[in-house]
């Protein structure tokens, strides 16, 4: 078996994948995406650099994925931010909902604010 290494047994099911080549086999159960462990069995599975992969777990290894909307980003301008990748619209100000791409902002209860919103709502007077 290909992902656990133990010997096949003659007349034991497997799995045959196409994509990865005609020398691997795998036990039913350990047909499965290497980042979330889901059973590939009957599903669409993804080949890539020796790794099986779920639809979501391919595509993340693709193109980055926004953390507001937990979409693709499929354009070339997008925004990193606290560590996590974002749509330049969905980076915004969590009181007023302006775009915070680009600007200066403050991180209040781990939720971004825009200066502005922050001297009126969250600074100490």
């Amino acid at each position: 078996c290909y992902h656990c290494k133990l010997n096949m047994k003659e007349g034991d099911p497997a799995v045959y994948a196409e994509r990865a080549g005609y020398d691997k086999l795998w036990h039913p159960g350990c047909f499965v995406c290497c980042t979330c462990s889901e059973l590939l069995v009957d599903m669409i599975y993804f080949w890539k650099n020796g790794n099986l992969y779920c639809g979501r777990h391919y595509c993340d290894s693709e193109r980055p994925r926004c953390a507001g909307c937990d979409e693709l980003i499929f354009s070339n301008e997008y925004t990193l931010a606290e560590g996590q990748n974002w749509h330049l619209k969905h980076f915004c100000c969590f009181d007023c909902d302006c775009v915070l791409a680009g600007i200066t902002y403050i991180m209040v209860n781990d939720k971004p604010v825009c200066k502005s919103c922050y001297m009126k709502n969250h600074a100490a007077v």
